[in-house]
């Protein structure tokens, strides 16, 4: 049973600039990843808001910031997908701006959930994109989706193996999350993961 009951989730604004987001100190946890990772299926499924993100056959369609209010309490934050290959090199620029603008100036912020595929090795973009949260100092998390894609005895094989390569570059490595959004798997963990964050706050 995890910590954290979802009584109520809502969708509040959609933010083309970070000064257009929520004027409030509830914190914040933000979901990020690239185009078809699985975000808005993740995000329906953490919530059990079948509908809450907007799930689509075509990657990159997030294209603001999106504030879902969570319980009263606190905001979950749904970001553009990075390194999708069918925008303009000016889309993308527009894109990084507001994602970057977002991660670098919320404070109230605490912590980014990155997706990340879990059947395919680590990729160059999201790498670098990790190296740049690192940098900047940015709380991230990283959560693998899709788990149930692969043979059980296979799934944390595959964690293990993307953790390791990440620990050739970082000496402290992220918090991991194995997730499901069709076998809702890993639902407790991410709650409770952000239970413990808001109760230190």
């Amino acid at each position: 049973m995890t910590d954290m009951q979802i009584k109520s989730a809502e969708y509040i604004i959609s933010s083309a600039l970070v000064s257009q987001c929520p004027k409030s100190d509830l914190p914040e946890y933000a979901f990020i990843g690239r185009s078809n990772v699985g975000k808005s299926s993740l995000i329906n499924m953490l919530t059990g808001y079948s509908k809450l993100a907007k799930t689509s056959a075509t990657p990159g369609k997030t294209t603001l910031i999106n504030h879902f209010l969570i319980n009263n309490e606190w905001y979950l934050v749904d970001l553009p997908g990075y390194g999708y290959a069918k925008r303009s090199q000016k889309e993308q620029d527009k894109f990084e701006r507001m994602i970057d603008g977002y991660i670098l100036q919320r404070e109230q912020m605490y912590n980014l959930f990155l997706l990340i595929d879990i059947r395919h090795p680590a990729q160059a973009v999201d790498l670098e994109f990790m190296t740049w949260l690192g940098e900047n100092g940015v709380p991230f998390s990283i959560v693998f989706t899709k788990a149930d894609k692969l043979a059980k005895t296979k799934v944390q094989a595959q964690a293990r193996a993307y953790m390791d390569q990440l620990r050739e570059q970082w000496e402290e490595l992220p918090p991991y999350f194995v997730t499901s959004a069709e076998a809702r798997l890993g639902r407790e963990e991410v709650l409770d993961y952000i239970a413990s964050i808001n109760r230190g706050i």
